[in-house]
């Protein structure tokens, strides 16, 4: 099993290039299955995910060509399997996405139910209700939702939590309804905006993504586009992250600055000078330690849950204290007693945790627990005194594209073992 060495207590400094996003490439590539035509998408990360989402729709009978510039021609004319098994939607939550798509073009849908992080539950009854709503019916048993449907016609669909998977379950399967579907409390996410961009440029009749009310009219049939998918916001985050954490100065380059807000505003406060172009963001620490800062994790335009363990290791260092509260998931504080080994004060206090900064850490055997929680783990290795070994890496290549060349470029002394 593959883990990676740091050898800490290097400032970072240097220009990064941002990959797609993971968690808008994942539906963008589910959409695919609304087509008659075929896809181009563009920017795709090289990612442990996307292969599996490549290989779940191959099995469906998508045809697949991902070329050297990594862009991914989907072609769905020859699907003629609506089955997701569990071997392909163990390792990623994410497949659930194939599910509205699936009934709303094919009219039936064999999904198992997801898997993913183990950062707590994550229930799919939004997705079933959202679906049977709109005059599926669904039945689940064995482990697998069953959904069968003739053409599903338009509702008013009130999401009972804010879930960003659900949301564009529904806002797919809606685009080949008939009439209007409209979607309240949906999630914002820019994610979600960008599905709906790449689904309006396949034909579909979509308003207010962004906003906590989607309208979509539904069409008859949807075409092939090409569309690019947007820069992965968290992926963006963290090398920022890793900039102030090791008092470094950190350019992310093919960005985009309005999609993270929440996160600027939170290393403004630790200290951080942040300079902003139309597709880049810079962070200096002017060689200064970074201030704990505090904050509740909330659904988008809120500070996200993907960036609490990044922020977390942060504060581990910072000077202060600072309060970290947990409100998306109930199990995502798996990362902090690891830190802990690494010699850092946390309490934790139902869902928060209180940090309170040490001068230094020092280098030991930690382990990843999920996806964020080991980038979380990467970043306090970089400024721990000493080796860092980070056990279970496998978590970190479902989201992050080649992350030791990346910190290697910005001047980290980490390597990957097998």
């Amino acid at each position: 099993m593959a883990k990676i060495v740091i050898q800490g207590g290097v400032p970072l400094n240097g220009d990064v290039m941002i990959s797609g996003a993971k968690n808008a490439v994942l539906p963008i590539l589910a959409a695919s299955l609304l087509a008659d035509e075929p896809m181009d998408i563009g920017n795709v990360p090289h990612l442990n995910d996307v292969t599996t989402s490549m290989a779940l729709l191959g099995e469906m009978g998508v045809q697949l060509t991902l070329n050297e510039h990594m862009r991914i021609l989907a072609d769905p004319r020859g699907v003629d399997r609506f089955l997701a098994s569990y071997e392909q939607v163990k390792t990623m939550r994410a497949s659930i996405l194939v599910l509205g798509p699936l009934v709303a073009r094919f009219g039936q849908a064999e999904v198992s139910l997801p898997g993913g992080c183990a950062i707590g539950s994550r229930p799919v009854d939004q997705h079933i209700r959202g679906l049977q709503a709109l005059g599926a019916t669904i039945r689940v048993e064995n482990g697998y939702i069953h959904a069968r449907a003739g053409r599903l016609k338009g509702a008013h669909i009130v999401m009972d939590m804010v879930t960003v998977t659900g949301t564009e379950n529904i806002m797919m399967a809606a685009t080949l309804a008939q009439g209007t579907t409209v979607i309240e409390n949906a999630a914002q996410e820019p994610e979600v905006v960008d599905l709906a961009h790449c689904l309006i440029a396949m034909g579909a009749q979509i308003e207010g993504a962004g906003s906590n009310t989607i309208v979509v009219h539904g069409v008859e049939r949807l075409g092939g586009c090409r569309y690019d998918v947007l820069p992965d916001r968290i992926e963006t985050g963290t090398f920022l992250v890793a900039g102030a954490i090791t008092r470094g100065k950190v350019r992310a380059r093919g960005t985009r600055s309005d999609t993270l807000d929440a996160v600027l505003n939170k290393l403004e406060q630790a200290g951080a000078h942040i300079n902003t172009t139309a597709d880049s963001i810079e962070i200096d620490m002017r060689g200064n330690r970074p201030r704990a800062v505090s904050f509740s994790t909330a659904p988008y335009p809120s500070f996200p849950t993907d960036m609490q363990a990044q922020f977390a290791a942060l504060n581990t260092v910072a000077e202060g204290v600072g309060v970290v509260t947990e409100t998306v998931f109930e199990n995502r504080f798996m990362h902090i007693q690891e830190l802990v080994r690494l010699g850092a004060d946390i309490q934790v206090k139902g869902e928060s945790a209180i940090i309170r900064g040490v001068e230094t850490l020092t280098g030991a055997q930690i382990m990843a627990t999920d996806l964020r929680a080991s980038a979380g783990l990467v970043l306090a290795g970089l400024v721990a005194q000493g080796e860092t070994v980070v056990d279970r890496v496998y978590h970190i290549d479902r989201g992050y594209e080649n992350i030791e060349e990346k910190l290697s470029g910005l001047g980290a002394r980490i390597r990957r073992i097998a």
